[in-house]
């Protein structure tokens, strides 16, 4: 059991049965009454965020999350196979694990699954990926109006808005948080 004023930005929570990482809280005093704890809580199986309040040094069930570094190595069908780095040992995900993290990963590249009492609750990629653009539009010359953007479709099948001057087989680093274009790689 864990106190609500020892809450932190990515501690994990037990809570009615479901998973939660901490994404923001603040302590609150008023001037009349009890403390309390307002945070806002990211449910690490849906991606759900929720606004909840606790009384000061209310307990929560603490979590403990393992996280696995591995390989993404390919899919098969509806299977996307990927391997530990430390044992090799093999483990099959689903689109449901991935989610839209299924956007930002090509074969080779390192992520990290998140483990609940032996149980997949999802991955974690790279904040920043590069990827190499498959297919654009050709930017019109006369077209610059600033912060103009075009569709662009990457390697993994991803759309994303970039800039004009991007052309077809230049590698960009996407965010993977917001999915937004950041620069060419």
């Amino acid at each position: 059991m864990i106190s609500t004023n020892d809450f932190r930005t990515g501690l994990t929570i037990k809570l009615e049965g479901e998973v939660y990482t901490v994404v923001d809280f603040q302590h609150v005093k008023p001037g009349k009454g009890a403390a309390f704890v307002r945070s806002k809580l990211k449910n690490i199986r849906t991606g759900s965020v929720t606004e909840r309040t606790f009384r000061a040094a209310e307990k929560v069930e603490s979590a403990h999350i393992d996280r696995r570094e591995m390989q993404y190595l390919y899919s098969a069908g509806d299977s996307y196979t990927f391997m530990d780095t430390q044992n090799f040992e093999q483990l099959a995900l689903t689109k449901e694990h991935l989610g839209d993290n299924l956007n930002y990963i090509k074969e080779n590249m390192s992520i990290t699954v998140l483990l609940y009492e032996g149980s997949i609750l999802g991955i974690e990629v790279p904040n920043f990926v590069d990827l190499k653009v498959v297919e654009t539009a050709p930017g019109v010359r006369g077209d610059t109006v600033s912060g103009a953007t075009k569709p662009a479709t990457l390697e993994t099948g991803a759309i994303v808005q970039v800039p004009l001057f991007i052309e077809n087989g230049d590698v960009i680093r996407i965010d993977t948080r917001t999915g937004e274009y950041l620069t060419r790689a």
